[in-house]
């Protein structure tokens, strides 16, 4: 893995730890053990699924960079649709707390999104590939015009 995905990794973990520790802290104190099950059952989830859904996106842009828009697209609505069937089949279960889940789980998703942007933008990768060019010369004055 580059350096920059690991980066951008390293970040979108940095950023939604935190917040899901917040969580779980949270759902204990309203909710009880249950609570803090559901909530660390939701970052988990939110975890492996988004940190699967970004490494899956850095493997199929390092062999297609063209299909970043739609790989990006493709990834995040798998993730959503993921993490909507795991709420549906757990919905009545007595394991945890629905709500908590439910709640850790946004919460920890949209911190992750937030820290996978924020270090996006702060990577300095290249898009674009150099072209060498003649030094001391315009391209203009190199070949002339026909």
């Amino acid at each position: 893995m580059p350096s920059n995905d690991a980066q951008i990794l390293r970040g979108a973990a940095y950023i939604a730890a935190p917040v899901g520790i917040v969580a779980a802290v949270l759902s204990a104190v309203l909710a009880g053990l249950p609570g803090l099950v559901g909530a660390l059952v939701a970052v988990a989830v939110a975890f492996v699924f988004f940190g699967a859904g970004l490494a899956a996106l850095i493997r199929i842009t390092r062999d297609s960079p063209q299909l970043v828009m739609t790989a990006g697209l493709l990834v995040y609505a798998v993730q959503i649709l993921l993490a909507g069937v795991f709420i549906v089949v757990f919905k009545h279960t007595t394991l945890f707390s629905g709500r908590a889940f439910g709640f850790s789980l946004l919460a920890t998703a949209l911190a992750w999104v937030a820290g996978q942007v924020r270090w996006t933008l702060q990577s300095k990768t290249l898009y674009v590939d150099p072209v060498p060019s003649t030094p001391g010369k315009a391209r203009s004055e190199a070949e002339p015009r026909r």
